[in-house]
């Protein structure tokens, strides 16, 4: 049996070289940073999404709450920590992941690789399974004003 699932999150963007920008557990070395309860890996989050919504498993905001002071300035990679367990809980494994990164800035391209080695690390598969793409809006609404940045991730996962 085979599931698919999707995640989207969206974060507000800020120059802020106290806070590291952080996507899919990897460090981009800039002066933007993400404004989030958590890490804010934007990227962790949308994944997290993606798995949990294949499994019919709801969302992160119900096992990690932003109302929670515990979850504030959490590391990411508890949360998809949590995801992983319940994916193997219920018996299933990641084919693939599919992620698009929304954003005038930074650019994602020097990063690229990077960020799919950490995924590789952090997901346990094979970089050849992960795709990181980057697009901007051409400067159009809130991502094109460099307010924010959004990512939208696709999984498919297998029954073992």
């Amino acid at each position: 049996m085979y599931r698919v699932g999707n995640g989207i999150d969206f974060h507000k963007l800020e120059i802020n070289g106290a806070r590291p920008f952080i996507l899919g557990g990897y460090i981009i070395d800039t002066e933007w940073s993400l404004i989030g309860h958590s890490d804010a890996d934007i990227l962790l989050h949308a994944i997290s999404d993606a798995i949990l919504g294949a499994l019919a498993l709801g969302d992160i905001g119900d096992y990690f709450p932003d109302t929670d002071p515990e979850n504030k300035n959490m590391n990411s990679v508890k949360i998809i920590q949590k995801v992983l367990g319940l994916l193997t809980g219920k018996k299933f494994e990641i084919v693939n992941v599919d992620s698009t990164i929304m954003a005038e800035k930074p650019k994602i391209a020097p990063h690229r690789s990077g960020i799919t080695e950490s995924l590789s690390a952090i997901l346990k598969i094979d970089s050849g399974k992960i795709s990181v793409k980057a697009t901007t809006t051409e400067k159009m609404g809130a991502l094109g004003r460099s307010e924010g940045i959004g990512v939208f991730s696709t999984v498919l996962l297998k029954q073992k």
